[in-house]
C-alpha cells in the first residue's frame, strides 16, 4: 500500500476513523491506495461503486449514490487537435466533486454521524449539501459574508443546508469551519478528508477502462488539487496492480491571477508561496472555483506532477474566455473554471503527434454561471428583422 509524499508530515490512514481530518502532528491524512484488481470490479454496481474494492471505504458501509461517476469520455477536435474530454460536469450536482462526497458521506453515515460542517460557497458546498440530504446528515456551510447568492448557494439551500455567514472572508470562513471542528463538529472537508480523495480516485479507473490503456497526458483545473491528487492516487493503484506500465503525465492549470502552485512549479519550489488573499471580496478571475491562495495540499500536488513528468501552467483571463467559447462551439457549456484546460490540452495534443492520448477533464457545468462569462454571441436581431421585412414585401 502506498500514498503520496507531500513535503508535510503525513500518514497512511490504516485504521479507518471517519471523524479524523488531520493527523495528531497536524500532518495531512491520505487514503490507503491498494493495487487495482480488474477482477474485483463489480460491473453491476452503480457509478463509482463498481470500483469499491479499490477504495479505502469500510466494506460494511452501505454505498451512498445519487448516480455519480460513469461519465462519458468523448474524443473531439478542438482548434484542430484531437482531445479526449472527460465530461465530469455531467454529475448529479453538475460537478466532479460528487465522486468525493459520495465516498465521504458513505463513511460518515456508516459511522452514525448526524451533522457536519464544510466551508465552500461553490461546487463543493452544493455537492456536500446534496449528499448530506441523501444520507440524512445535516450540513452547515461556512461562507464569507459577501459570498452573495448564486446558483451554487441556491443549490445548497435547496438541499437543506444551513448557511453560516459570520466570517468576513473566504479564508476566515475556512478557519471558522476548522475551529468548529476543533470544538467537536465533524468536518466533512473536500480539502482535508481522506475519504474524499478516495472517491476521486475513480476518475482514473474510468479513464483507463474507457481508453483501454493509460492516457499520455491528463489535464485538469487546479485549485486545492483534490482532482489531480485523486488521479495520481488512482493511476498509482493501476500501476501497482500491473494494469498500466507507466504513469500518465498530469498537468494542472491555474488562472494567472491566482496561481500559487504554477508559480512554485515555474521556480522549482517544493511548496507554493501563498498569494495575497485577493479573492476577498471579489475574485480576481472568472475562474473563481480555483482561486485558492494557499492550498494545504500544494506541496503534494507539486510532488505528484513532477513525479509524473507533467506541468503546472497558468492562463490569463482572455485565454479562459476563449476556452469556454471554444468548448461551447463543440456543444459543451462549462463553467470558466473548467475552461482553463482547453488551451493546454490542445497544445499537448499537437505536440504529442499521431496516436497521442490527451484527456482533458471538464469539471463543472456552465449552467451554474449562464452565459455571463462566455464570449459575446453574434447579435442576429437586425438580420431577423430584415428577413421579416423582406417576407412582408414579398
Amino acid at each position: 500500500m502506498t500514498t503520496l509524499g507531500s513535503g508535510h508530515a503525513s500518514v497512511i490512514r490504516t485504521t479507518p476513523d471517519p471523524l479524523r481530518w488531520l493527523a495528531d502532528d497536524g500532518g495531512l491524512l491520505w487514503p490507503v491506495v491498494r493495487p487495482f484488481d480488474p477482477a474485483a470490479v463489480d460491473s453491476a454496481a452503480p457509478g463509482i461503486w463498481r470500483y469499491r474494492a479499490a477504495l479505502d471505504v469500510d466494506p460494511d458501509a452501505a454505498a451512498l449514490t445519487l448516480g455519480e461517476g460513469g461519465t462519458p469520455l468523448i474524443e473531439a477536435r478542438l482548434d484542430g487537435a484531437a482531445v479526449h474530454f472527460k465530461l465530469d460536469f455531467l454529475q448529479p450536482t453538475g460537478s466532479y466533486k460528487d465522486r468525493g462526497f459520495a465516498a465521504l458521506f458513505t463513511v460518515l453515515r456508516h459511522a452514525g454521524v448526524r451533522s457536519v460542517v464544510e466551508d465552500s460557497s461553490g461546487n463543493a458546498g452544493a455537492s456536500a449539501a446534496a449528499y448530506g440530504a441523501a444520507s440524512g446528515i445535516a450540513v452547515t456551510l461556512c461562507l464569507p459574508a459577501d459570498a452573495g447568492g448564486g446558483v451554487r448557494i441556491a443549490q445548497a439551500l435547496a438541499f437543506g443546508a444551513t448557511i453560516d455567514r459570520t466570517a468576513p472572508t473566504r479564508a476566515a470562513a475556512a478557519e471558522r469551519a476548522r475551529r468548529m471542528a476543533d470544538a467537536g463538529a465533524v468536518y466533512a472537508s473536500h480539502v482535508y478528508h481522506p475519504a474524499y480523495l478516495a472517491g476521486q480516485q475513480t476518475i482514473a479507473f474510468e479513464i483507463w477502462r474507457q481508453l483501454g490503456r493509460a492516457p499520455d497526458d491528463v489535464v485538469v483545473p487546479l485549485g486545492h488539487g483534490g482532482l489531480l491528487l485523486g488521479l495520481a492516487l488512482g493511476f498509482q493503484a493501476l500501476l501497482d496492480g500491473g494494469c498500466i506500465d507507466r504513469r500518465p503525465r498530469l498537468h494542472g492549470v491555474q488562472a494567472a491571477a491566482q496561481a500559487p502552485i504554477a508559480t512554485a512549479f515555474a521556480h522549482g519550489a517544493a511548496r507554493p508561496t501563498p498569494f495575497v488573499d485577493r479573492t476577498d471580496p471579489a475574485a480576481p478571475t472568472i475562474a473563481a472555483g480555483i482561486a485558492i491562495t494557499d492550498p494545504p495540499r500544494g506541496a503534494a500536488v507539486l510532488a505528484a506532477v513532477r513525479r509524473s513528468g507533467g506541468t503546472v501552467r497558468a492562463v490569463d483571463e482572455a485565454t479562459i474566455r476563449a476556452g469556454q467559447a471554444a468548448l461551447a462551439s463543440l456543444g459543451w457549456l462549462v463553467e470558466p473554471t473548467s475552461a482553463v484546460v482547453a488551451s493546454t490540452a490542445t497544445a499537448l495534443a499537437r505536440s504529442g503527434g499521431p496516436g497521442a492520448r490527451v484527456v482533458a477533464v471538464l469539471t463543472g457545468s456552465g449552467l451554474k454561471d449562464g452565459l455571463s462569462h462566455a464570449a459575446v454571441p453574434v447579435d442576429v436581431t437586425p438580420r431577423v428583422a430584415e428577413s421579416r421585412e423582406h417576407d412582408r414585401k414579398g
